[in-house]
């Protein structure tokens, strides 16, 4: 049998910690492995969990999430973070995304849909359905710092293959979807995906989707 996903909890609520516990471990393949009151308690107690998913609160005493996200990042961990959030507070999910996170939920999402989108982060994806890849960002591209020509040097390595499956990542289309609206297999799809990961130096699509809106590449 499988290795459980280990999750560690970060959030400054105990009542949120207990019931996201009580949820999580009443799952088979998922198993809480800590959990911390702030950002700065999350680092010293992460490393030792071994957690392969962070759930992370944004406001947090002493150290908030985009802080800690972006350490964990930073540290070489090969721990993800998932962060949970309310659409009132959509310049720290900019943050958080920009700091390393690789998606956002709701906190009050379907378990259902939380206990998904774990595994989905562990397993190297991130969380970005179109609908909420839409709905973040026409709350945060009036923030985004911009290219308004367009001619980021950024995208000077990329094919002009490359950009067409950017800009449909950034719009939130499938995998599937942007094979069939460029005419390309599915596991093309998946090289080029590949490819603009290493040119661009993003993480997942959730970086791609940030660049590509920076970039002025795609624009609101």
């Amino acid at each position: 049998m499988p290795q459980p996903i280990r999750v560690f909890l970060a959030d400054d609520q105990a009542l949120v910690r207990s019931g996201l516990a009580m949820m999580i471990e009443a799952e088979d393949d998922l198993e809480v492995v800590g959990e911390a009151s702030d950002g700065a308690e999350t680092l010293a107690r992460l490393p030792a969990s071994r957690a392969d998913v962070v759930l992370m609160d944004i406001r947090m005493p002493v150290m908030d999430g985009v802080e800690a996200t972006r350490r964990i990042a930073e540290s070489g961990l090969d721990t993800r973070v998932l962060v949970l959030t309310t659409f009132d507070l959509d310049e720290y999910v900019f943050s958080a995304l920009k700091a390393g996170a690789s998606g956002f939920m709701l906190k009050d999402a379907r378990p259902a849909d939380l206990l998904n989108a774990i595994r989905t982060v562990a397993a190297g994806e991130a969380v970005m359905a179109p609908s909420a890849t839409r709905r973040l960002l026409d709350h945060v591209i009036p923030t985004l710092p911009t290219n308004p020509d367009g001619n980021d040097a950024r995208l000077d390595v990329l094919t002009d293959r490359e950009r067409e499956v950017l800009i449909e990542v950034a719009q939130g289309a499938t995998n599937a979807e942007i094979g069939s609206r460029l005419y390309m297999a599915e596991g093309t799809v998946k090289t080029h995906i590949g490819r603009l990961l290493s040119k661009l130096g993003a993480r997942d699509r959730v970086g791609l989707v940030l660049i590509a809106y920076e970039t002025g590449l795609v624009r609101r």
